[in-house]
C-alpha cells in the first residue's frame, strides 16, 4: 500500500527545532486570541465563522509543516529516544505539555467533550494532524503500533483475578473462561451493543485478558440478550457506533476512533505484545478468534468480522457498513474489505450502503457458516473444536502476515487519523447525528 504522501511547505517553519517549536506556539496563541473575541462556535455569524476558519486553517498549516519536518525528533523527545511506550492518550498529553500549541491539552479536550458535537471548536482535528504524521513515519509509527499492542494497565491489574476465577464483569463486556475458551459477551443490552468510549476500554481489557491467560486456548465473541424494546430477549451482535453518544459529544478521536483500530481490533489480529515474551520466535501472545453473529452486525460490528479466524452467523442475521449514511470512515474496513469481497462489492457496501443478509451467496465472502438460530450454539461449539489444532496459531500468524503487513496498516492508519478527524467535525455528520437524536 502506498503512502498518501501529503506534505506541507517546509519553509513555513524553521529547520531548527527550538525555533520551530516557538513558531507553532505563536501560531496557536494567535488563534486563541481571535477565538476569545468570538461567540461560541454554533452562535457565530457567517462572517465570524469564515474568520475563525481562516485563522484555524493557518495555524494547522504551521502544525502540519512542523510535523512534516520534525516528526521523528518530536516523537523521540516525547518517548525519551523510544525507550518509553506511550499509548495514544499519553502521547497526546505529553505532546501538549512539551510542545505548546501543537495539540490541545487534556483540559481543553475534556471541556470540548462536555459539549454537543455541533457546539465544539474541533480541537480534535489537531490531534488528527499529529497522529497522522506520527504514524506516517516508519520509525515513530512502528514504535507507536508496538505501544498500542501492549497490555493496558487495567488488564494487567485484573489478570490475576481472571486467571484465578475465570470470570470478570467489565461493564459493557463480560468475559468468562470455560473449557479453555474465553467467552467474551458484549452486554450493552439497552443500546444493542452500540459502541462508545467506555465499551472500547472494556473490549480492549477483555481482549488482553483472553490473550494473556495461559489457560485460554481460543476466544469467542458474541452479543448478549437485549432489553431494548424492539429486540427484547434476542441476542444482538452490534449496532456499531453509538450515534447518541456521537451527537452528545461523547465519541472521541483518540479514545474511540483511533484506540479502537490500534488497540483491541489490532490485538485480535496480531496478539498482545509482552515484554517477557521470548522474542526470537514471537513477540506477541495470540489466540484463534471466533465470532458469532446474531440478528445483525452493523458498522463497527461488521468491521470486527474482518479480523476473525472464523465467523458463524444466524440465518436471519445481516451485515452492513452504513458509512455513507453516517458520514464517517468505517474504521479499517476500506483497507480490509476489498481483500475479502473484491472492489465492486466493497464499494456497494461502503459507498452505497448495501446490506448483506447471511443467506445471500455474497455473504460467504464474510461469513464461514450460516445456521438457523436454534442450531447456532452447536455450530459454535463445532467451530471452536476445529480451531484447537496444534498448528492453528502458526498458520493464522502466517495468513495474517501474508494478508496485511504492519507497514501497510500503519500507512492506512496515518491517513485514517486525519480523514476521520475531519469527518467527525464535518457539517453533514453533525446534521445527521442531530436528526438521528431528534428522531430518537
Amino acid at each position: 500500500m502506498k503512502s498518501a504522501g501529503h506534505s506541507t511547505d517546509p519553509r513555513l517553519v524553521p529547520a531548527d527545532l527550538p525555533k520551530a517549536r516557538v513558531a507553532v506556539a505563536t501560531a496557536a496563541a494567535d488563534v486563541d486570541r481571535l477565538l476569545a473575541t468570538l461567540p461560541e462556535p454554533h452562535e457565530r455569524s457567517p462572517e465570524q465563522r469564515v474568520a475563525a476558519a481562516a485563522a484555524i486553517d493557518s495555524a494547522r498549516t504551521v502544525r502540519a509543516a512542523f510535523l512534516d519536518a520534525h516528526a521523528d525528533a518530536v516523537y523521540d523527545e516525547l518517548t525519551d529516544g523510544r525507550s518509553r511506550y506511550l499509548r495514544l492518550a499519553e502521547l497526546a498529553a505529553a505532546a501538549a505539555s512539551a510542545f505548546p500549541g501543537l495539540v490541545p491539552t487534556a483540559d481543553r479536550i475534556e471541556a470540548e467533550r462536555a459539549r454537543a458535537q455541533a457546539a465544539k471548536e474541533g480541537h480534535e482535528i489537531d490531534q488528527g494532524i499529529f497522529f497522522s504524521r506520527m504514524l506516517r513515519s516508519p520509525v515513530a509509527g512502528a514504535h507507536l503500533l508496538d505501544a498500542m499492542l501492549r497490555p493496558t494497565p487495567r488488564a494487567t491489574a485484573l489478570l490475576p483475578e481472571f486467571t484465578r476465577t475465570g470470570e470478570v464483569h467489565l461493564g459493557s463486556v463480560h468475559i468468562r473462561r470455560s473449557n479453555g475458551v474465553a467467552h467474551l459477551t458484549m452486554c450493552r443490552d439497552d443500546c444493542l451493543n452500540a459502541e462508545d468510549n467506555q465499551q472500547i476500554d472494556d473490549m480492549e481489557t477483555a481482549v488482553d485478558l483472553a490473550q494473556l491467560d495461559p489457560d485460554v486456548e481460543l476466544c469467542l465473541l458474541r452479543g448478549g440478550e437485549m432489553t431494548h424494546p424492539r429486540y427484547r430477549g434476542r441476542r444482538v451482535f452490534s449496532a456499531g457506533i453509538n450515534l447518541k453518544s456521537l451527537q452528545g459529544g461523547g465519541i472521541s478521536l483518540v479514545d474511540f476512533l483511533l484506540r479502537r483500530e490500534l488497540g483491541y481490533i489490532h490485538k485480535i489480529m496480531r496478539g498482545v505484545l509482552v515484554e517477557d515474551r521470548v522474542s526470537w520466535h514471537s513477540r506477541t501472545v495470540e489466540k484463534p478468534w471466533v465470532a458469532a453473529v446474531d440478528t445483525f452486525a452493523i458498522g463497527g460490528g461488521a468491521q470486527l468480522l474482518l479480523v476473525f479466524d472464523h465467523v458463524v452467523a444466524a440465518a436471519d442475521a445481516y451485515l452492513s457498513l452504513p458509512a455513507a449514511k453516517e458520514g464517517i470512515v468505517p474504521g479499517a474496513s476500506n483497507f480490509r474489505l476489498t481483500r475479502a469481497v473484491g472492489p465492486r462489492l466493497a464499494r456497494q457496501v461502503i459507498l452505497g450502503g448495501r446490506r448483506i443478509w447471511a443467506t445471500e451467496p455474497e455473504a460467504r465472502l464474510l461469513v464461514d457458516e450460516v445456521h438457523e438460530s436454534a442450531d447456532l450454539d452447536h455450530a459454535i461449539e463445532c467451530s471452536l473444536a476445529r480451531l484447537r489444532g496444534a498448528a492453528v496459531l502458526a498458520n493464522r500468524r502466517m495468513l495474517n502476515f501474508a494478508d496485511e503487513s504492519m507497514d501497510d496498516f500503519r500507512r492506512y492508519m496515518a491517513e485514517f487519523a486525519l480523514q476521520q478527524a475531519l469527518r467527525l467535525y464535518s457539517s453533514d455528520v453533525i446534521d445527521k447525528v442531530d436528526r438521528f437524536s431528534a428522531k430518537k
